[in-house]
């Protein structure tokens, strides 16, 4: 771990002030002391709130997230990042470093957070509010330390960085990825013990951290406790499927809905730099740029994503824009296009036959990702939106997810199963998408099931490494990654390919993590 990553994880240890406007507003970096501060929920609670806001995430979901998990997944097609697409990724690769300083600033605040609350606690703090903090941060930092585990495999595990940088050792090693996924895992077991049955919308609970230990469980291919986690989840009786699935992504009033175990908080901001969502640019198609949205569509449908859906599929046109979609509600217009006005003016409609000047739309494969694309903004007919932010939260765990993974943990090494309650589960996805459910599932059909559900939601990466490397070689290389008239293939799919490299920067400055890793656990 470099310095430079030390000094600013340790710089935390002085952070945690109020925050009394906002739930999701990032807390002061004053120098408070437990002596005199967190003497009460609000002010705690004002601390934690960071946890969950865009401003330490932005780093990792504005584009990493897009690259990692749909690009190199083969659900996304970009001109920009090419190195996921194509697998060449280097450690000097900008998304890399990205991701990397936002999950460590991240880990650094929870960590911040759990020794501060600790020592106010045995100096007589109240451990009623206290204790349900202490969980929340270790919900984030156990979370953050899977994904950690899923990107790199084997990484730094740090639960003390102004230790660290007081110590002056900076040679910190890679540790097993067993080891990191063991320590993520007890964090979220902490989790799940102290924090609450509910919350007010947004703030993590029990369940999430049920959830999250479920997804878990599923990775490492624990299939009774990926089960038992997930039926529990179920069981509640909190959590079910929103009927309007576009929405989920593109409506701020959805925000923090009943599917939604945890998110990632969103404010709609006119501060570029601030706590809104900015992916709305990166997925809008450039024919609803306006005075309000940006749109440069750096991430569209790929080929192959586009080919997974079955017919009659709803999803299909919840998450994607193609030839005949339309929005009756958006009505975008632009200064001196009278073509163009004319032709949005009763709604928006995807044309790829309309000269692009005109209001036509030619991606390079002849669509655009509708998931998380606000609209063309508030005096068109679309959400609030300036510039890049628009109010919308991302999701980063949810319902059926939940569901889906209790019916794999149920079907676990099987060939096939028609148990019961893995079908309910199952096909409670497939009804609310319009499709007839099934009476027999395989691992390929939860697999075909989990792409098309959590489509440019970053997550399909995971789902093809966590099958292994022959399996993943077979599902990367059977996909079309190229455009609609330039058809790629992968063909040297190699097993260094499952995980990424560690960041250039950080091995030159903590060599320590370019040597094999070690166990973490003695």
């Amino acid at each position: 771990m470099s310095k430079k990553t030390i000094y600013a994880l340790a710089l935390s240890a002085v952070m945690l002030a109020s925050c009394k406007e906002s739930f999701i507003e990032r807390p002061s970096l004053s120098g408070t002391t437990t002596g005199n501060y967190y003497n009460n929920a609000e002010e705690v609670r004002g601390a934690t709130s960071t946890l969950y806001s865009g401003l330490p995430w932005r780093n990792y979901e504005s584009r990493a997230q897009d690259a990692i998990g749909d690009v190199m997944g083969g659900n996304m097609f970009t001109y920009t990042d090419v190195e996921y697409l194509k697998f060449t990724v280097s450690s000097a690769s900008d998304r890399i470093g990205a991701a990397w300083g936002a999950f460590y600033k991240i880990i650094g605040y929870a960590n911040v957070m759990i020794k501060t609350f600790e020592e106010k606690k045995a100096a007589g703090g109240g451990a009623a509010y206290l204790d349900p903090a202490i969980a929340e941060a270790r919900f984030i930092r156990g979370t953050v330390y899977f994904y950690i585990a899923r990107t790199w495999g084997a990484a730094p595990i740090i639960t003390d960085p102004g230790e660290t940088a007081l110590s002056g050792n900076f040679n910190i090693p890679r540790y097993i990825q067993k080891d990191v996924l063991r320590f993520a895992l007890e964090d979220l077991k902490k989790a799940e013990a102290g924090l609450p049955e509910s919350d007010v919308p947004g703030r993590v609970t029990k369940y999430s951290a049920k959830g999250m230990m479920a997804k878990l469980y599923l990775y490492q291919k624990d299939y009774a406790n990926a089960k038992a986690k997930a039926l529990e989840v179920i069981q509640s009786g909190k959590y079910s499927l929103v009927s309007d699935y576009n929405g989920m992504f593109t409506k701020a009033s959805l925000n923090n809905n009943v599917e939604s175990l945890f998110s990632i908080q969103h404010q709609f901001s006119q501060d570029p730099w601030g706590t809104g969502n900015i992916k709305n640019p990166d997925r809008g198609p450039g024919n609803l740029r306006t005075a309000e949205a940006d749109a440069w569509e750096m991430y569209v449908p790929s080929i192959s994503i586009l080919k997974e859906y079955e017919f009659g599929d709803l999803r299909r046109k919840w998450s994607v824009m193609e030839q005949g979609w339309t929005n009756p509600n958006w009505k975008p217009q632009r200064v001196n296009a009278p073509k163009y006005n004319t032709f949005m003016a009763n709604g928006y409609k995807y044309d790829t036959l309309q000269p692009a000047a005109d209001g036509g739309q030619l991606s390079p494969t002849r669509a655009n990702i509708a998931k998380y694309f606000a609209g063309p903004g508030k005096s068109f007919g679309g959400e609030p939106v300036l510039g890049q932010n628009s109010g919308n939260n991302v999701v980063l765990l949810r319902y059926a997810d939940i569901l889906l993974i209790y019916a794999e943990a149920v079907l676990a090494d099987n060939a096939s199963t028609s148990d019961a309650s893995a079908l309910e589960a199952f096909n409670k996805v497939r009804i609310r998408a319009g499709l007839t459910p099934k009476t027999s599932i395989t691992k390929d059909d939860i697999l075909h099931e989990r792409r098309v559900e959590f489509a440019f939601e970053g997550d399909y990466w995971y789902d093809v490494q966590r099958q292994g490397f022959a399996k993943a070689k077979a599902i990367i290389e059977k996909q079309n990654r190229g455009t609609a008239q330039n058809p790629e293939y992968i063909t040297n799919f190699t097993e260094d390919k499952m995980y990424l490299p560690i960041p250039a920067g950080e091995i030159i400055q903590d060599p320590e993590l370019g040597k094999e890793p070690v166990p973490y656990y003695k």
